[in-house]
């Protein structure tokens, strides 16, 4: 079996050869007038194939003359296929990148400089005014601009992914109240493990990342989500393991596991193990993205339960430590770009300024008014046939909100939680004082990119490591095996780390 460093280069070859080939077309000025097709490169996603006749690309192409010929691959092989096409430079007219893709190779002539064209690009230039962040991300080394980022939360920062569910059904039969301090949270787990001796009640379907149990723990005893990130009270960088707190947070979570108040195989679940349990009962408190509450209460009661349902607990932390919850972040790290090889380029830029505009944006964003959605106060709701998952249908059938195609993530979202149950708005306002703006997004120089390489992923795996052996008691949590610990994360490069980031985001947004 070849490796996978080997296929990559055979595969490298074989575009360079074509790249080859095809010389220069598409390199040309050529100014068209009329009917013109781009190539876009797209995947198919679970809820649906990409289609050539979504309705709303033929309420697109009547108004513009422009038609999408959706190149389409694996979710699986997207990676790799957008990989060899910037290294050969045969990216497709229409791509979505990393905004850090954008401003690698922007440079270099793989993208087109949206910045020669904003004088003919309206929406663009109005896009890039009225967000500062998303002009950041998407400029170049050279002052060209590369990508057009997608929006995925409101300006504000109020809207947000994430809740703690518990299982109201078990909840309402055993008088149980929900939490509202760490105390009490740590009562609750003990009265359903008394209650539901069976179970054990605390599960999470990770260890890191946006639910990861260090990550919500991390967060809750030291004020820092993640292991670096921006501590929302003094708007500087922090690394949570050096933080008051940490400490403590490894004792809290090590009690909870020899209690058996935590799921004993947290560190190795998959995401299917986790579902499993919390819908059989084997576990009943958790923290999870909110738009799935409905989904997994219908799931639960066709597991076996019928009376199962989930409700959701304020936030909480430790002493002396605010909840919080970052927002979704505005701008994504993602954006749309255009091949610099592309055929017409001020009419390729003035399609895309087209969908970055509102109309262009509605029928991404939110389809056909009167069939997709409808306005409810002014404001655009899916339509109630679509039940309380709306994106499904939206994906399947319309090409609504779909990956690799809308640029504004945020106007589905806020048209989907206009439509949700009074009971899931609910949630949103008890949650709304725990939300704080996301930080925004660091761009980085190429010394910086080659220290957080050489740097982050070993120093990670180190973290991950030692807080599952510190909370099994594998290695029993001593004064001085917390002080050695922290010393070996200096010595992989915290510091370092710590620094740079710091010095990157005040650069990025003109701070310190």
């Amino acid at each position: 079996m070849k490796s996978s460093s080997t296929r990559m280069a055979l595969l490298l070859a074989a575009a360079l050869a074509a790249s080859a080939l095809s010389g220069c077309s598409g390199e040309g000025e050529e100014k068209t007038d009329g009917p013109i097709s781009y190539s876009w490169l797209v995947y198919d996603r679970p809820e649906g194939k990409v289609r050539s006749d979504w309705e709303i690309f033929k309420e697109i192409e009547a108004k513009t003359g422009v038609k999408p010929e959706f190149q389409i691959v694996s979710q699986e092989g997207l990676a790799e296929k957008k990989q060899i096409m910037i290294a050969t430079n045969t990216v497709t007219d229409f791509i979505q990148v990393t905004n850090q893709e954008g401003r690698e190779n922007g440079p270099e002539k793989v993208f087109l400089n949206l910045a020669d064209y904003l004088d003919e690009a309206p929406n663009l230039k109005a896009f890039y005014e009225k967000y500062p962040e998303a002009k950041a991300v998407a400029t170049g080394a050279d002052g060209g601009i590369y990508t057009v980022p997608v929006l995925e939360g409101d300006a504000e920062g109020k809207g947000f992914n994430f809740i703690w569910y518990t299982r109201k059904d078990l909840m309402d039969k055993h008088g149980l109240q929900a939490p509202g301090t760490l105390d009490e949270f740590y009562a609750l787990l003990k009265s359903l493990k008394e209650k539901e001796p069976n179970s054990y009640p605390l599960i999470t379907s990770a260890i890191t990342g946006d639910t990861g149990l260090y990550t919500v723990f991390g967060r809750m005893f030291t004020g820092i989500e993640g292991y670096f990130n921006l501590d929302p009270e003094s708007g500087d960088y922090a690394f949570a393991p050096y933080r008051d707190g940490y400490k403590e947070m490894i004792r809290f979570l090590n009690k909870l596991y020899a209690e058996k108040l935590l799921d004993p195989e947290y560190a190795i679940l998959t995401p299917a193990q986790w579902e499993e349990r919390l819908l059989r009962g084997q576990s009943s408190v958790t923290y999870f993205w909110k738009a799935d509450r409905e989904t997994l209460i219908d799931k639960g009661k066709q597991a076996g339960t019928a009376s199962f349902e989930l409700g959701a607990m304020p936030m909480f932390a430790a002493d002396g430590v605010k909840p919080y919850q970052f927002s979704r972040p505005v701008v994504g790290a993602v954006g749309r770009a255009i091949s610099a090889k592309v055929k017409d380029k001020e009419r390729a830029v003035k399609f895309l300024d087209y969908l970055a505009g509102e109309e262009g944006s509605d029928y991404l964003s939110l389809g056909i008014e009167g069939k997709t959605y409808e306005l409810a106060d002014g404001a655009p709701v899916y339509n109630k046939d679509f039940g309380p998952s709306p994106f499904t249908t939206l994906r399947k059938d319309w090409g609504v909100w779909y990956d690799m195609i809308t640029l504004n993530n945020a106007k589905s979202r806020a048209a989907w939680e206009a439509g949700l149950s009074d009971q899931a708005k609910a949630i949103n306002e008890s949650y709304a004082s725990f939300i704080v703006p996301a930080p925004k997004q660091i761009v980085k120089t190429q010394e910086e990119l080659e220290l957080e390489k050489s740097k982050l992923t070993n120093l990670t795996k180190h973290i991950d490591q030692k807080l599952t052996e510190f909370i099994t008691g594998k290695t029993p949590m001593t004064d001085e095996a917390f002080a050695q610990f922290t010393d070996q994360l200096k010595k992989l490069g915290a510091d370092e780390l710590l620094a740079m980031y710091q010095t990157a985001y005040d650069r990025t947004y003109g701070g310190g």
